[in-house]
């Protein structure tokens, strides 16, 4: 025993030695350009499948948050959406944003090829990968808010035309290198390129489509709870959930690299920050709803999501303590969002609009508190570039849609429920 132990000694610590001195080298070199090629392809790989997972949270919270009788619908419309959004954005969306000249307005009416190579920095199909769920996921905003009145096939039309050449155009602006990004305007996830432009193509549909059957009292009043009751809370839970796991995809990504420690440090501390803003969303919300009463699950589940959104915009350089604030000032924000909403009469099923369009402004609006590079000017200048721009465009959109083929169902149609009316696929037997 004790000659093999002798036998063992001398490998093991030559072992050791040579660990020790791969180790020291390490930190003085960097990975191979094909190394860092594949883990930077990874990254969007991997934080693509997870905003894609998304998708399957908006679905779940849509179907809850609707009434019994308009949830096939709504799956419908998910799982639609995300087909027309992936179709368009290889059709022409993907060079609408990138085909764009420096410091430009618009791109190319071209599909997207792929042209990977091992010089550039990830392969190209998981960039437009990438960036075509994020797309996806702007369009997804609209879809809870216009539900329960919203003829299906119109609102297909809507999707193909946001996904195909609204969001690009604004997207193009920043991130593939137009007039925005040249002014120095700061949207890292897109705060207000993907939620707040989804937010405002909300708001839009829903001025125009107006209100559900009965939603409103004459005084501006919410109706009575149980003709809208919610079909199930447990489902907007899990949703909300899984739209939060899918945010480390959506903001962790947005880093664009993953073939550096510093990079590997820098998504580190945006899952952080995500985690922990929209946990200060959920708690701001409840805290504020209970201040007026009984606390309110929906508005928590909500004032997560404001929470997320309103840090996708700056998620990296915040210190945890002021991921926490900004996500609860967007919970905050979401709590009267809602409020000006019910006032206004403007019927949002899901609480889209406070919780994307109000909270995206918001963290797009805060950024140079934690960012040195950007400043208040800029920023504004982008909110108000990108609203305005989405709002009226879709407004027409919308309009035109109106005047011809008509958005809205028929009274009769309402009333039996859009799974009867649209699909005729009955969800849940609903009884009295």
């Amino acid at each position: 025993m004790t000659k093999l132990l002798k036998k063992l000694c001398v490998p093991l610590i030559s072992l050791i030695f040579l660990l020790n001195m791969s180790s020291a080298g390490m930190a003085e070199t960097t990975v191979s350009a094909e190394v860092s090629f594949i883990f930077n392809t990874l990254l969007f790989l991997i934080c693509g499948f997870l905003v894609m997972f998304m998708a399957a949270g908006f679905a779940m919270l849509e179907s809850g948050m609707v009434t019994s009788k308009s949830v096939s619908v709504i799956c419908a419309k998910n799982i639609g959406l995300f087909s027309i959004a992936a179709i368009m954005f290889w059709l022409v969306g993907y060079n609408l944003a990138y085909g764009i000249p420096e410091g430009g307005y618009i791109g190319k009416f071209i599909p997207w090829s792929d042209a990977s190579s091992l010089s550039k920095p990830y392969a190209d199909g998981s960039d437009w990968y990438f960036q075509m769920v994020f797309c996806a996921t702007t369009v997804s905003i609209v879809s809870g808010t216009l539900a329960e009145r919203i003829k299906l096939w119109p609102f297909f039309l809507f999707a193909a035309i946001l996904a195909g050449i609204i969001y690009p155009i604004v997207m193009g602006w920043q991130w593939g290198g137009g007039w925005l990004a040249s002014a120095g305007f700061a949207d890292f996830a897109g705060s207000t390129l993907v939620h707040s432009t989804g937010g405002a193509a909300a708001l839009a549909g829903a001025i125009l489509l107006g209100p559900r059957l009965g939603r409103f009292t004459k005084k501006g009043e919410a109706a009575p709870l149980k003709p809208f009751a919610a079909s199930s809370i447990p489902l907007v839970t899990l949703g909300v959930f899984v739209l939060w796991l899918g945010w480390f995809g959506f903001n962790g990504g947005s880093q664009l690299a993953m073939g550096t420690g510093d990079d590997a440090i820098a998504v580190s501390k945006i899952f952080i920050n995500t985690l922990l803003a929209g946990a200060g969303g959920v708690m701001a919300a409840g805290a504020l709803t209970k201040l007026s009463g009984k606390t309110d699950v929906i508005q928590m589940l909500n004032g997560c999501i404001g929470g997320l959104v309103a840090i996708t915009a700056e998620p990296l350089l915040p210190s945890p303590l002021a991921a926490i604030l900004i996500g609860a000032v967007g919970g905050v924000i979401v709590v009267y969002g809602t409020k000006l909403l019910f006032a206004a009469k403007i019927d949002d099923v899901v609480g889209a609009i406070p919780a994307h369009l109000f909270a995206g402004i918001w963290g797009t609006l805060v950024v140079p508190v934690t960012n040195s590079g950007a400043n208040f000017g800029t920023q504004l200048l982008g909110v108000i570039a990108i609203n305005v721009f989405v709002f009226v465009v879709a407004l027409i959109v919308w309009s035109t849609m109106k005047a011809t083929m008509g958005i809205r169902l028929s009274k009769e149609a309402e009333v039996k429920g859009t799974d009867v009316s649209e699909t005729g696929v009955i969800a849940y037997s609903i009884r009295d």
